[in-house]
């Protein structure tokens, strides 16, 4: 039969199934029981949450929030003129507004297994969604956040460990090279201190930093010392200490950069089948003067030849074992299998050459993982609570949901949220290699 849900696109039918029988529905004091599970599990995901401006939305009240702020008032400078009124400043408000989206995942669960399984299987499918839903509230807003435009890149380091250059952009990080270190700590707590970015409890600005990360810098005597006599008291979930006037939050949800395949799930590189150093004859179609054409070795599809355009590589010499420059792909198409990029590669490419993802950083053999550390002065983001679509376990028993035979259940959760950056100047990205950065995975 058809089972229709009422939304707020109209009437939807979700899927047949046989008539729900109420008399089934779990009881009041079970329906307490695995709330209080999913949450257990869910808050110790809920990282980014924790620090931003919560607002609460009212049910009836609509979709979206709009956050208001006074605009600031210059400073009065000019000595006043005996008898003459000042022009004076004026008042008004800019304001910043989210709708909110709805989530959800769930599992099913046969009869069978229910019935024959040693463990708890509703339990331990309860215990796992809490974590999995933590874990998508806390991207969610981690993927907002990730839009901040300021960034800060980490120095470049030479053999001693001298600052040897300051990157411009994530493509010139280099592994081992451009480590988080203390001084660019400093750095990042420098620029939200002149921003003028309102400090957390304690007078002191967060950061939330990959578990990655955070092994460099803990490493560094720097860290070591801060922490040798002083007895941090954490006030955040997730907080490892502090440095420089930062308190560090830990999270594997801390964002890690590493460009996705240019090929397959298999083969996230291409090879180089030969090469033109000027093709004159395409200069007008992407307004350069000398595209460099590439032809590839392997087939592309259609889809993966668009799918290119305006993507970041790294250019692999095989014979010199090394990657030689940077570059991006303007054009491609499927049928010569060709690309071309805007910039010339320093040596003449050859077959056995590789192209690979460039939105990471360069490591010597292939791209590697950067880590974008946020830092945050108070406020610098909002997170919508909505009245009544928190977190919520969903539970439904076979009797319910199983079909004609009853033979399986479903354990699922459902939320609704929305972040927002209310103060860019309130906030700042720092991105750094690692240790980690040759085995790590975007996230």
């Amino acid at each position: 039969m058809n089972l229709t849900v009422n939304t707020t696109a109209g009437d939807v039918n979700a899927f047949d199934a046989a008539s729900l029988n109420p008399t089934g529905a779990m009881s009041a004091a079970m329906k307490t029981y695995y709330d209080t599970e999913l949450l257990e599990n869910a808050r110790p995901r809920l990282i980014f949450t924790q620090l931003g401006k919560s607002q609460f939305l009212p049910a009836g009240h609509g979709d979206s929030v709009q956050w208001r702020k006074w605009n600031t008032f210059d400073k009065s400078l000019t000595p006043l003129t005996e008898g003459v009124i000042p022009t004076g400043q004026k008042l008004g408000q800019s304001a910043v507004s989210v709708t909110v989206q709805q989530y959800g995942d769930y599992a099913a669960i046969s009869d069978r297994l229910d019935l024959h399984a040693v463990d708890n299987v509703l339990l331990g499918a309860a215990e796992e969604m809490g974590a999995a839903g933590g874990e998508t509230a806390d991207t969610l807003v981690r993927n907002e956040l990730c839009t901040g435009t300021s960034v800060i890149y980490a120095d470049t380091l030479d053999a001693s460990g001298a600052v040897a250059g300051t990157p411009t952009s994530r493509r010139e990080l280099r592994g081992d090279n451009n480590r988080l270190t203390p001084d660019v700590v400093n750095k990042a707590y420098t620029f939200l201190k002149k921003q003028k970015a309102p400090f957390f409890e304690g007078n002191k600005y967060v950061a939330v930093i990959h578990p990655s990360a955070a092994y460099d810098l803990r490493s560094h005597p720097d860290w070591m010392e801060a922490h040798k006599y002083a007895a941090v008291r954490e006030i955040f979930e997730g907080e490892i200490g502090e440095l420089h006037g930062v308190r560090f939050v830990e999270s594997t949800e801390a964002p890690i950069f590493n460009g996705a395949s240019l090929y397959t799930q298999e083969q996230s590189n291409l090879t180089v089948a030969a090469s033109v150093t000027n093709d004159s004859t395409a200069a007008a179609q992407f307004g350069q003067s000398s595209p460099y054409k590439i032809t590839l070795a392997e087939t592309l599809s259609q889809e993966q030849a668009e799918a290119l355009v305006g993507r970041k590589i790294h250019i692999y010499d095989a014979s010199a074992s090394q990657m030689v420059g940077t570059a991006e792909i303007l054009g491609a198409t499927a049928a010569d299998k060709c690309l071309w990029l805007d910039a010339e590669a320093p040596v003449t490419l050859a077959a056995a050459d590789t192209l690979w993802p460039g939105e990471g950083g360069d490591c010597t053999q292939g791209p590697c993982a950067v880590y974008g550390t946020l830092f945050f002065g108070k406020d610098a983001f909002g997170v919508v609570d909505p009245e009544g679509m928190g977190m919520e376990m969903i539970i439904k028993d076979a009797s319910q949901i199983g079909g004609p035979l009853n033979q399986f259940s479903t354990v699922g959760y459902k939320f609704e949220t929305a972040a927002k950056i209310l103060y860019q100047n309130r906030m700042v990205r720092v991105e750094s290699c690692s240790a980690y950065s040759g085995v790590d995975e975007a996230n």
